[in-house]
């Protein structure tokens, strides 16, 4: 089992920057990929970025353009630095761990991110 607790969500203005933070607990040997998600309000969950434990990363379109995705795995933390935030942006956005032989998924709370004037 892993758990985690997401943080950093919040209301900035458009062109703005927030950093979030997700922190994994438990079985964090087996973690294989970390990455973060995102639901807008009537929409499915859709991918954002990805990075595996050798450091691969993946993003969703043209986000690459503007976030950035690295873990610190001394502190088992992922991190999503968003920088020029749009209003297309606003969403609840969730930690997810794949872990083990099975790749199990695990998922955080989510946090909130408001993009808006």
């Amino acid at each position: 089992q892993v758990q985690l607790v997401e943080s950093g969500g919040g209301l900035v203005q458009p062109g703005g920057s927030l950093r979030l933070s997700c922190v994994a607990s438990g079985s964090v040997f087996s973690i294989n990929a970390m990455g973060w998600y995102r639901q807008a309000p009537g929409k499915q969950r859709q991918l954002v970025a990805r990075i595996t434990r050798d450091d691969n990363t993946n993003y969703a379109g043209s986000l690459k353009d503007r976030f950035v995705i690295s873990r610190d795995s001394a502190k088992n933390t992922v991190y999503l630095q968003m920088n020029d935030l749009k209003p297309e942006d606003t969403a609840v956005y969730y930690c997810n761990v794949q872990s083990g032989l099975l790749w199990t998924q695990y998922w955080g709370q989510g946090t909130q991110v408001t993009v808006s004037s």
